[in-house]
């Protein structure tokens, strides 16, 4: 719509990346954003992203989706099995979102929302934005090769966005006016053990950030949420302090003055848009009250 600007369909648009329980900073940083009063018109998430993101998108607040997931462990969200194409299945994880979420379909949420996966066969990165598959896209966003199973939508295995595109700005930057992107995995120290565990998260983590260098370079406005880099990513134990470091550094980048310039211009493109709506709404209540026996004769 022109309105948005030349060549764009969404005025504004955030961007999530993946970080598994470092992800429980991205509510703190949502809560941030809402308290500046933005409305996102679009949401793309990766893994950890996409999670809080398809239930921002489905109308849960930031506190409401962080009770979600308090007192919670890993084995609740998925199931041990042998090795074969990985170690763990997300079954869990899959009646998890079944059961939480609203939505049953992409287009029954309140603000559009593109899940991040990778084509494990083709070696691509592949968005989800429309049809029935929401909870297996989301499902599929956050499958770490080797540690879970591939997600199988029509027949297709799907595994982790973060191989490829862990801040998904890119996939919506063209649709936007302006973009937030919201990073929550900067480079975790080595372990002081070398474990399977261990050598997995921090591979998977190098070859994650290595993969945001451009999408960041695409945002308006990045918030970068640091200090929790030492948290393991499949430790849900430290959701409090992942939050508020998320609404510390999410609070510390809006307050600065090239942050609150975009606020500004959200803002008034909100009051033009609701100026354009109520006198649409008020042309059509014209018309409805305007009869054919009531229209001035020629």
């Amino acid at each position: 719509m022109a309105i948005f600007g030349k060549n764009c369909d969404y005025f504004l648009g955030y961007a999530l990346g993946g970080g598994g329980a470092k992800g429980f900073a991205h509510l703190g940083a949502l809560k941030v954003l809402d308290k500046c009063g933005l409305k996102p018109d679009v949401i793309a998430g990766t893994s950890a992203g996409a999670m809080a993101g398809v239930f921002y998108a489905d109308g849960f607040h930031p506190d409401e989706i962080a009770e979600l997931f308090r007192k919670r462990e890993l084995k609740e969200f998925v199931e041990l099995t042998l090795p074969k194409s990985g170690f763990l299945k997300s079954t869990g994880l899959h009646s998890f979102l079944k059961k939480n979420l609203r939505a049953r379909r992409f287009e029954d949420l309140q603000i559009p929302f593109y899940a991040v996966a990778t084509d494990w066969n083709r070696a691509s990165t592949v968005t989800f934005s429309n049809g029935d598959d929401l909870v297996d896209a989301v499902v599929a966003s956050c499958s770490v090769p080797i540690l879970f199973y591939p997600q199988y939508i029509q027949g297709i295995p799907y595994v982790d966005g973060g191989l490829l595109k862990n801040l998904p700005v890119s996939v919506i930057r063209k649709k936007c006016k302006y973009v937030i992107g919201i990073n929550v995995s900067l480079i975790m120290p080595p372990a002081d053990r070398y474990t399977i565990r261990t050598m997995l998260e921090r591979t998977f983590n190098l070859m994650s950030n290595s993969n945001t260098l451009i999408d960041k370079s695409y945002c308006d406005i990045l918030i970068e949420t640091k200090g929790i880099e030492k948290y393991s990513m499949f430790n849900l134990h430290n959701l409090e302090t992942i939050m508020e470091a998320g609404q510390l550094y999410a609070a510390i980048r809006m307050s600065e003055k090239e942050s609150w310039q975009i606020v500004r211009k959200c803002h008034r493109h909100y009051e033009l848009t609701e100026k354009i709506r109520r006198n649409i709404q008020r042309l059509k209540q014209g018309m409805v009250l305007t009869s054919p026996k009531e229209m001035p004769e020629v």
